[in-house]
């Protein structure tokens, strides 16, 4: 065939649409909202290119609307995990050898599918599913994930130009090999892009992949598959699964083949994976790529000089938005006295605004938090903060699973800067505020950075250009995602790589050139143009008389 090389697409943001009434795309999601609900669907798990159906169907539903049925998944078992590492192995040796810009091609496809014809469905999938009200839909689910597959592909190539330097009569290059054997990708709930990116990033290398989806976004990680499908992915480059975490574990960490893992998830999972992988350490073929991103106790930090609206938006949207079940949403909050009572104020004024129900009505807010589980944590720490002595509920704190899994927004006030909830992660609509001394601020920077074991993401707020840069240096490990004046969540692929370290994960920043790298395993070449022929160096020659 043709040689060349070739430049790919410019690779940029998807734009978000505004789903405004009137608008098209606003109708095209409603409807599709519709004919969601008019049926019940069976979702297989697909295994080498095949459907794979069982005897064991475990019933999908909205968060917010419990008694409703939106179909039914087919769960599987260990044999059907062995079953897709099997299919992705035996397709392992054809994917890699394909061109890459043939690899490049299907996954450009897949994202302007999802932009454009699959759009609709995408966003009601998870909307429905994973209860996200339109807007965070949108960003999430037809944006970031169109953006993942597009700017994975840039960096896929800005990796291959990578090269080294050549001395005279000598050729450098390297090669950038997928790793031998196969990648696990366990993605979460909450983000249906990240869900779409953690077995297609590992792919875009020449990998394959088997892929289990969280429980609570099997309906959104079915219509991913649709798309990759239809976009020409081959048979077995991608296997979707559904079986029990530990079941999947206990296979694919025990396999000899196994190659890595792309997680997002809870930090005590990861750890337990990675504690794992080190105990197998000798059963497997090569040192395994451990690849993850944990959770977060993401921080906001005002000081005297802050401007109150900034600050409550901030703290509203970084906190409440689709129900704080974002690794990056703001979860604990660190203000002056001096500006305590104005900003409660103007918090309690906002809250009272805040519309919370189903997302198919497009003027609520907040939506239903995941699962029963997710519930049941949630209001055992609002619960727990209204009869402490150490912490005050301040706004919100009413909780009803009689129709779906609803928390009000709620904002604990911590008189102690360790009281529980400013420490240790709830992932819901739950906000715990520290109020301290103006004079202190250095101190409760101290106390903010040991707080916490995780370091995903933190904003500042202030107007004072000095103290911002005093802020940014001081806490310039606690948080890998760092804001000025804004809120801590909403990093865009290709502006703001995102990752965290400490007790939050690797840190590889997903979707950018960092984490594609860790899909590949370099061969350096070296070609001698013309070889020597004597062994001697000149340094040996003998001393003229």
């Amino acid at each position: 065939m043709p040689k060349g090389i070739f430049n790919v697409p410019v690779a940029k943001n998807e734009p978000v649409l505004s789903y405004a009434p009137g608008s098209r795309e606003r109708k095209e999601v409603q409807e599709m909202l519709k004919e969601l609900r008019s049926k019940e669907v069976e979702l297989p798990m697909v295994i080498g290119g095949r459907e794979v159906y069982t005897d064991r169907k475990v019933r999908m539903f909205p968060p917010h609307d419990i008694s409703h049925t939106l179909g039914y998944y087919n769960q599987g078992d260990a044999s059907h995990v062995e079953m897709a590492i099997d299919a992705a192995l035996s397709a392992r040796e054809k994917w890699a050898n394909l061109s890459w810009q043939h690899r490049a091609s299907i996954f450009l496809k897949a994202a302007d599918l999802i932009a454009g014809p699959y759009r609709a469905k995408i966003n009601a999938a998870s909307m429905l599913g994973q209860s996200k009200n339109v807007y965070q839909a949108e960003i999430d689910a037809a944006c970031e994930l169109a953006d993942f597959y597009r700017f994975g592909v840039k960096a896929m190539t800005d990796i291959y130009k990578m090269q080294p330097e050549s001395a005279p009569g000598i050729w450098n290059y390297n090669e950038f090999r997928p790793l031998e054997g196969f990648v696990f990708a366990l993605t979460p709930f909450n983000f249906t892009s990240i869900a779409g990116n953690l077995p297609v990033a590992p792919a875009l290398m020449g990998n394959v992949a088997v892929w289990k989806p969280s429980k609570s976004a099997v309906y959104s990680a079915g219509v991913i598959m649709e798309v990759l499908q239809e976009a020409g992915l081959p048979d077995g480059v991608i296997n979707l699964v559904f079986a029990s975490g530990p079941v999947v574990a206990d296979v694919v960490l025990t396999h000899p083949d196994f190659a890595g893992i792309h997680f997002t998830g809870s930090t005590g999972v990861f750890q337990n994976i990675w504690k794992t992988i080190g105990n197998n350490i000798h059963k497997y073929k090569t040192y395994p790529r451990i690849v993850g991103e944990t959770g977060g106790k993401d921080f906001i930090f005002a000081d005297h000089t802050v401007k109150i609206p900034q600050l409550a938006t901030a703290i509203v949207r970084g906190a409440f938005e689709y129900q704080g079940q974002k690794c990056s949403a703001a979860s604990r909050v660190y203000v002056p006295e001096s500006i305590w009572p104005e900003l409660k104020q103007e918090l309690g004024d906002v809250l009272k605004t805040v519309k919370m129900g189903p997302p198919e009505d497009f003027t609520n807010f907040v939506n239903a938090v995941i699962d029963e589980s997710s519930y049941e944590k949630l209001k055992a720490a609002i619960d727990q903060a209204r009869v402490d002595n150490d912490a005050e509920v301040i706004f919100g704190g009413n909780c009803d699973k009689t129709k779906g899994y609803f928390i009000e927004p709620t904002v604990i006030l911590a008189k102690v800067p360790d009281y529980v909830t400013m420490q240790e992660e709830l992932f819901g609509p739950v906000l715990t505020i520290y109020v301290y001394p103006d004079e202190k601020l250095e101190e409760t920077l101290d106390v903010l950075d040991k707080t916490s074991i995780y370091a995903l993401t933190g904003a500042v707020f202030s107007q004072d250009r000095y103290t911002i840069e005093k802020i940014t240096k001081r806490l310039e490990n606690a948080a890998g995602n760092f804001y000025i004046n804004d809120k801590p969540t909403g990093a865009v692929v290709g502006q703001q790589p995102f990752g965290g370290a400490r007790g939050s994960g690797t840190n590889d920043k997903a979707g950018s050139l960092f984490n594609f790298l860790r899909w590949v395993s370099v061969r350096t070449i070296k070609e001698t143009l013309v070889p020597p022929i004597d062994y001697l160096y000149p340094s040996f020659l003998p001393d003229q008389e």
